[in-house]
């Protein structure tokens, strides 16, 4: 038997995916829409840089 043994992305998708038009961020995990597009073409750094920014995004929405 073969595992596959693809590893988890991880996001920060909260699944409320509504857009704050003035700001362009997902209310739902502060996201851009062109963020969320290539979340999976980005490094494990892109990804990990992003993840740090979101929580101050979110508080300015």
């Amino acid at each position: 038997m073969t595992l596959n043994m693809t590893p988890q992305i991880q996001s920060p998708c909260k699944l409320i995916c509504e857009l704050d038009l003035e700001k362009g961020l997902c209310k739902g995990c502060g996201r851009s829409r062109e963020e969320i597009a290539r979340w999976t073409r980005y490094s494990d750094a892109q990804r990990a840089f992003i993840m740090t920014e979101l929580e101050g995004r979110l508080a300015n929405l």
